[in-house]
This record gives C-alpha cells, structure tokens and sequence, in this order.
C-alpha cells in the first residue's frame, strides 16, 4: 500500500488538538521487513523497532520533535553482532540499555533463540542465550520443558527479576497461517515455557512450563503486587507466575478466555495501573475482553466487545479512561478479502463500555497494516504544546492576553 514501504506513522491523539484523530507524520524506513513491536529507551529519546523477517532494527529519535520522529541509525548486523539470533521482537528499557528479545536462528530457522542486549544508541553489548535441556545454564528446570523459545520480555527489578515468554522460529512465523494450522509438524514447532531469570546477572533461574505458546508479559504496578500475568496463544488460558511466600517464583493457570476449543487467539494483553484490571485481545474472533483480576488467582471477565474482524494490540491510558486498538498480527497470518481489516481505533472506557471516539482505516489511507503502538508527548520532553504556543504568541497583542498566556 502506498510507497510498499513499512512505516511510522503518528496519530494525534489529544482531544484538545486541532488535527485530533488524524495522521500528521509518516515516516518510511524501506522496503518490508516484518515490522513488528517497538519499544522506548528509558530516557524516552530513542523508539527502536524491528523487522522480523529482514532482522534490521530502526532507532527513531523521538524526542526533538514528538510529533515528527526521524530516522536516527538503522542497525542491519544484528544476526552477526548477536551470534545467529534472528527476528528481533521485544525491546524493552533498562537502565540505559535496551534488551530484545529474539524469536529465532540463522542455524536452523527454529525457535531456540536469546536476548540480546545493546545501549540506548545502538551500540552490541552482549548475548544471552535462553536455557535448553542440553543446557540449563544453572536454572532449575520445574516441569518437562526447557525448549530455549523467546518472544516477550518483561522486569521486576525490585525483585531483582526478569521474565521471559515463548512463540515460534521463523520457519513458522513467516509461513502462510492456514498452511501451518494444517502442518502437523509445523503444529509442534511452538514454544511451551516461561523463564524466570536474575535480572542483574542477566543469568535464568527457572524454567517455567506453560503448554501453548504464552505472549505477552504484564506485569503489576504495585510494589506490594509481586506476579505477571501472560496468556497462552494455543490453549487460551491466562497464567500467573508470582512470587511465593518463601520467596520463591511459582506459575499456574488460572484461567480460560473464551471458549479455548475453539483457540480465539489471545494476543496482547494490558494491565490496568490499579492493577484490578486485565484486557485480553483475541485475534481470531476479533474482541476485546476485560477481566477482573483483583484475585489474580480467579480472574473472572466482566466485559467484552468486537472492535474488528481481526484484533491484535491494545495500548491504554494511565488513567485507564482511553484504549486504543490495532488490527495486524503478522502480514502471512493477517486474514484475508475482506476480513483482512486494518485500522487504528479510539476508544473511551468508562468502566462499563467502550466507546467509540475515532478510526483510521490504514487500507483506506495506504499506510499499511496497523501492528504496536507507543505513546509520546511534548509534556514529557518539557515541551509546550505547538497549538498553544501558536495562540500564547497571538495573545500577547495586549497586557492582559500576555497575563492569561502565562
């Protein structure tokens, strides 16, 4: 669509804003790579994003002009500066660094994979390779699994820990999805572990097993709130890993969503800032559902709606009060015809109901598919905002226009 190109595109959000609910930047990076997720260095200058397929990663810089991010540096070694991990998926911040995850090799195209660690500005630090059977590297292995899988990344570092999910090799991701589900092999390709690993050795602790390829990883707010949740793409469960009273990280199953014969998809999943709340995305059936989850251990879902044919993201507000959607899982996993939906979506959340605020339909716009969303604001570079500094420098005709700018 449009120049064929993957890209950042930036959507004006706040209500207050002239060009609300409308595309005001895009930014091109070449040719398609697999865009996937994205993810923000923790002084928030730098948005870094990869390409599952091509294995390149672009670092936006994002902070001398929120609303018109450039190209900063484009890293294309990360399979040989990494040792041979392949699809870079999560980037997540530490202090001063940023770790992404991987979701495969160049040896076999499977799914045993590592992190991979670089600094803020795209310089390799180091490898960190998921524990195997053959392998364990010092983690205590609590069930039957110790696959090496990757996919998402997520820290406690008040608990000094750091968690890690499972999905697939690029010989599955990249593969037509109706083809695979018809694949018994292929079927059996998927990753069934969760990691628990010493955040500050960067070393693994123990392998957690978890049947049907759990995603993503939320973890809670609260400093008293010692658990994550993630949820299981295959089975359609939600687990909770949390930390027991003796100190020690346990996992289980805690719940269904939906019905899981009928495998609806749990995708992405986010965690309200109270940490009361959980909302699970479910690709196939395309909804939205919220679940209570003030018991962690008894999750119960009080809310659901279908927000498209097809459902993949969710980014919600702090205040909880404004949710917003994407439709693209993977371009060969994406529906087809006329279900192959692609959009942007504004909703309110009011507790009870989504409301409908704005859509964007990326077909329509020639933007492509509409993957992971990240959030900026001048605010938080110290910034003021250009519509108000536009009618600030209008008011300082007199006195007392200057007086109600300031």
């Amino acid at each position: 669509l449009g120049d064929e190109q993957d890209k950042l595109v930036t959507i004006s959000v706040n209500p207050s804003a002239p060009d609300y609910g409308t595309v005001i930047e895009t930014l091109s990076v070449g040719g398609r790579n697999e865009a996937h997720h994205s993810g923000l260095t923790d002084d928030r200058h730098y948005l870094w994003a990869g390409g599952l397929d091509s294995n390149k990663i672009f670092i936006f810089d994002v902070h001398s002009d929120p609303a018109k991010p450039t190209l900063f540096k484009t890293i294309d070694d990360f399979v040989a500066k990494s040792g041979g991990v392949v699809g870079p998926h999560t980037f997540y911040a530490l202090a001063g660094r940023i770790m992404i995850t991987g979701l495969s090799n160049n040896a076999d195209h499977g799914g045993r994979t590592a992190l991979v660690e670089y600094t803020n500005t795209g310089d390799y630090i180091a490898t960190h390779w998921m524990p195997t059977d053959d392998n364990l590297q010092g983690a205590i292995k609590s069930g039957q699994f110790a696959d090496g899988y990757g996919y998402d990344l997520r820290a406690m570092p008040r608990r000094n820990a750091m968690f890690t999910s499972s999905f697939t090799g690029w010989n599955n991701y990249m593969m037509d999805f109706g083809t695979m589900l018809q694949d018994p092999e292929a079927m059996k390709r998927f990753g069934n572990t969760a990691v628990v690993w010493d955040l500050h050795t960067r070393k693994p602790k123990k392998v957690f097993d978890m049947p049907g390829a759990p995603l993503e990883i939320r973890c809670a707010w609260k400093p008293e709130n010692n658990y994550c949740f993630t949820t299981t793409a295959l089975t359609s469960q939600i687990w909770l890993m949390y930390e027991d009273e003796e100190g020690e990280w346990q996992a289980q199953a805690v719940g269904d969503i939906g019905d899981p014969s009928k495998i609806p998809l749990p995708v992405d999943i986010s965690i309200t800032a109270d940490d009361n709340g959980l909302w699970v995305q479910t690709f196939m059936d395309g909804k939205a559902r919220y679940f209570d989850v003030s018991d962690p251990f008894a999750p119960k879902q009080t809310y659901e709606k279908v927000i498209g044919s097809q459902l993949n993201m969710i980014s919600q507000s702090w205040d909880g009060k404004r949710a917003y959607f994407t439709s693209s899982l993977l371009d060969n996993w994406d529906k087809k015809g006329e279900a192959d939906e692609q959009f942007f979506k504004s909703y309110t959340w009011n507790g009870e109901e989504l409301n409908l605020e704005f859509e964007i339909d990326f077909k329509a716009e020639k933007l492509g598919s509409a993957h992971q969303m990240r959030f900026g604001a001048y605010g938080l570079y110290g910034m003021e905002r250009p519509w108000e500094a536009a009618a600030a420098a209008v008011n300082k005709s007199d006195k007392s226009s200057d007086l109600a700018a300031q």
